[in-house]
């Protein structure tokens, strides 16, 4: 038996499919006979594009990711799907052509009419490789490429057997395309390791498909059958590691490869731990399986080295939706000792500790997503994120000190939300301008297995498909409510002119961040600060009273004026002076009652310089009229 597993467009370029090297290599182990191949058509596609139209790099990335929300990408090949070169052409310019640029919407269009001549001709590939089974991945906007493509191939070799897997086929989301779509022969919903080797083995054999768990398939009176899903998650041990063999050697043959710095993509854990307990309100990213599994530490580091080894590339992303925080103490450090300089993105949760930041930045963790989503508690509450606006900036500012780059997004839109929970946010934005910006802000969509799609008394009772999913498919809402991931609903929390005010403050903070600093040196009898913020007239601070150096020190982690006093054994109203007072200075972010510092520890020589050269010089600055020294 041949399988070729096909990654269409808009997979990353940057990185290989985790999921059809999962899935390669599992078979390959379970099932020996069966030779598996992997067809990077998102490759193919870029050879092929640049070829006919001016295309680049931000192109792919834009309907790769950025207009995931739009589905630009998806309907792009919707011509492909229906085949169709003007299809729905006229209303996605109506709904969506105010949103773009010229460029995007020319582009757009221009795409949209050659979509099924790339699609054509890579159908004809591969029935001329004449392939048993053809799996195809399908995750955010490679539904319409991979459905056109399945369609082309049945239609040259309708002898080959179709299936179709990844998280767009989970839950009823795979039941909905096996039933819309009839040259899709097999959907695999959920974890493909077991089923997928169960399901060709069945074909191979002759035998009924029924017991294969969450496989979606015809009876012999062609009506569609979804097979109960399984009721457990796969145990750890039997989490795949990934065959990454072809991969490289495309990307370096192909165009692409001048637009990338290509990456491995490695697997420690699935689930959520968090979200075990608390869900986040707003997030459907686990799908059908919360429960947090992780693979051995042992078994986690041999892959990580085994794949680095393999194909010599130092830059890591880990897919994880959240580290084991045992890897702090045992992956990592292994990390540290082998010696490799790796440039690793992780997601992990905003809580973490100084010292175990520290340890992330020493193993080669670059970039981590730490889910700070808002920096107000009374909406993280809301979110069920289980920490403060405080916590989120200490994150922040820890990350900044070890320099580690921070990727997040400021939401908005939970029900229950007032203006006044980003007034005060949006007040202090330019005491923050020397920490990692947010990328930007936007209104929450309603997500498919998320707290606020399957509890709609929580806010978002009435919801509709999103309106991207009529501009690609030709299929009743019935039936996109079923298939669609993205849901609308009428807007909660705060208005328009709040939502404006909180973009344009984090716009601001963007263009600031690469000139702005805020650091601290710590001399033991004094604190040196040196700020460069365009919101703020002073440059270097001294602080050398000893109050003031312990509520420094203290206000390395989030306090209430109460505890902070208490723990001074200091006069309240003193305290609130000197809070008030750094405050006005940008020195410390409040809300909800806390406060934390915000200047990041000084690691470099220029700032050491400058605290050494103060030393001595400088007298104690008052809360009130802080001596600025010049600088």
């Amino acid at each position: 038996m041949r399988v070729l597993l096909v990654n269409m467009p808009w997979a990353p370029i940057e990185v290989p499919s985790l999921a059809l090297g999962i899935l390669r290599n599992r078979v390959a182990k379970t099932m020996p006979d069966v030779e598996v191949d992997v067809l990077h058509a998102n490759l193919d596609f870029v050879d092929w594009i640049t070829e006919r139209v001016e295309f680049h790099g931000r192109d792919y990335y834009y309907y790769s990711l950025v207009s995931y929300f739009k589905g630009c990408g998806d309907w792009v090949f919707s011509s492909a799907l229906y085949e169709d070169p003007e299809w729905r052409l006229d209303e996605f310019r109506e709904r969506l052509g105010p949103g773009m640029s010229e460029s995007e919407l020319a582009l757009s269009e221009e795409l949209h009419a050659l979509a099924p001549l790339f699609v054509t001709e890579l159908a004809r590939r591969i029935a001329d490789l004449a392939p048993d089974v053809v799996g195809f991945t399908s995750t955010f906007q490679q539904n319409a490429a991979a459905l056109a493509a399945a369609r082309h191939i049945k239609r040259l070799a309708p002898g080959t057997v179709t299936i179709f897997g990844g998280a767009n086929c989970d839950g009823e989301q795979g039941a909905a395309l096996h039933r819309n779509f009839d040259f899709v022969d097999y959907v695999v919903r959920g974890e493909g390791e077991a089923a997928f080797p169960q399901f060709l083995t069945a074909l191979r054999d002759g035998a009924s498909p029924s017991a294969v768990p969450g496989l979606c398939w015809r009876d012999e009176q062609g009506r569609a059958v979804a097979n109960a899903m399984s009721a457990r998650p796969l145990p750890p041990g039997d989490i795949e590691s990934p065959d990454y063999d072809g991969y490289f050697e495309r990307l370096y043959a192909s165009k692409a490869c001048g637009w990338v710095e290509p990456k491995l993509v490695l697997e420690g854990a699935r689930g959520c731990w968090w979200g075990e307990k608390h869900h986040c309100t707003f997030c459907g990213l686990n799908g059908s399986f919360m429960e947090f599994r992780s693979k051995s530490p042992g078994k986690f580091f041999d892959e990580l080295v085994d794949l680095v080894r393999r194909h010599q590339v130092l830059d890591i992303f880990v897919v994880d939706n959240i580290l084991d925080m045992a890897y702090v103490k045992s992956v990592l450090p292994r990390i540290v000792e082998a010696g490799y300089d790796l440039r690793v993105q992780y997601e992990i949760k905003s809580n973490m500790r100084y010292e175990q930041i520290g340890v992330l930045a020493e193993a080669g963790l670059m970039h981590v997503q730490p889910g700070i989503e808002s920096l107000n508690s009374r909406v993280l509450k809301l979110m069920d994120k289980g920490v403060t606006g405080c916590h989120n900036v200490r994150m922040m500012r820890d990350a900044e000190t070890h320099g580690l780059t921070v990727s997040w997004n400021y939401l908005f839109g939970f029900p229950g939300e007032s203006d006044a929970d980003y007034d005060d946010v949006i007040a202090q934005m330019p005491a923050l301008h020397h920490l990692y910006p947010a990328g930007g802000s936007s209104r929450i969509a309603i997500e498919r297995f998320s707290p606020y799609f399957n509890q709609p008394e929580r806010g978002f009772a009435e919801r509709h498909p999103d309106p991207q999913y009529s501009l690609i498919y030709d299929l009743p809402e019935s039936e996109l409510a079923e298939l669609a991931y993205l849901f609308s609903s009428p807007p909660q929390g705060i208005g328009k002119a709040s939502a404006d005010r909180l973009e344009s403050a984090l716009e601001t903070w963007k263009h600031a961040y690469p000139y702005s600093r805020l650091t601290f040196c710590d001399l033991g009898d004094a604190i040196t600060l040196v700020s460069r913020r365009s919101g703020f007239d002073w440059t270097v601070l001294r602080l050398e009273d000893p109050l003031e150096l312990s509520a420094f020190r203290l206000l390395g982690q989030p306090h209430s004026p109460a505890a902070l006093a208490r723990k001074l054994s200091a006069d309240p109203e003193r305290v609130g002076e000197l809070l008030a007072g750094w405050r006005r200075l940008g020195l410390v972010f409040t809300e909800s009652g806390t406060y934390v510092q915000i200047a990041a520890e000084a690691r470099n020589q220029e700032v050491l310089r400058i605290a050494r050269e103060h030393d001595g010089r400088g007298r104690r600055h008052g809360a009130e009229t802080p001596e600025l020294l010049p600088a």
